[in-house]
């Protein structure tokens, strides 16, 4: 099928005041494993032009609170549970600065961070499995315990090696689809739920 790049949900993300059309992936993915619920303190990496930022402020509600940090800048939303802030996560001490700027750990990861394509498929899957990566190492710094994590990659045989590595770290980890992704992509979202606190290394120490 050839590349659509105004479908229907482009078209309903226009018509109900969205962003992008990668809001309704987050709508869906959350309906179907409750990620972010009323409350909730929410990161979002790679949070341009900001659909994802939208949906996760009204799941989140006026109690709750969404930061969203991305490499270029991100048009202020209405109401008072959004902050953005402009970061390069593909920095070595990008987790750190996302840490202080919390100013504590959070209920869910979130991260529709993708390459700019070449076009040459093995390069492209390579570096949204790098990005992938790059979110994860984000997420169990900054996720508090039972914390959830969703990220965007693509298909590839590398893939089930980070879900095997994720699965060491949540309760439950996986692959799924959305019904909003454009037919024949290769774009696949890896879900994580429950985060097992990290040991304190003060336990393993002779008294």
């Amino acid at each position: 099928m050839p590349y659509q790049p105004q479908d229907g949900f482009f078209r309903k993300a226009k018509r109900e005041g969205y962003r992008s059309r990668a809001a309704y992936k987050l709508l869906e993915l959350n309906r179907r494993f409750r990620l972010i619920r009323a409350g909730c303190a929410v990161v979002d990496l790679g949070a341009a032009p900001g659909g994802w930022l939208q949906v996760a402020a009204e799941l989140a509600g006026p109690r709750g609170r969404v930061l969203g940090f991305d490499l270029q800048p991100i048009q202020p939303l209405p109401g008072g549970n959004v902050t953005t802030f402009e970061l390069d996560l593909l920095a070595e001490d990008a987790a750190e600065r996302i840490g202080a700027l919390l100013g504590g750990a959070v209920d869910c990861v979130l991260s529709d961070m993708a390459p700019r394509l070449s076009g040459i498929r093995d390069a492209d899957r390579r570096r949204a499995l790098d990005l992938a990566c790059k979110a994860f190492g984000i997420a169990r710094t900054v996720l508090k315990p039972r914390g959830a994590f969703l990220c965007k990659t693509f298909t590839g045989a590398d893939v089930e090696g980070l879900v095997d590595e994720m699965s060491d770290h949540f309760h439950a980890a996986q692959r799924v689809r959305s019904a909003a992704t454009r037919k024949g992509s290769s774009e696949l979202y890896l879900v994580a739920r429950g985060f097992k606190r990290a040991p304190d290394p003060r336990q393993d120490r002779p008294g």
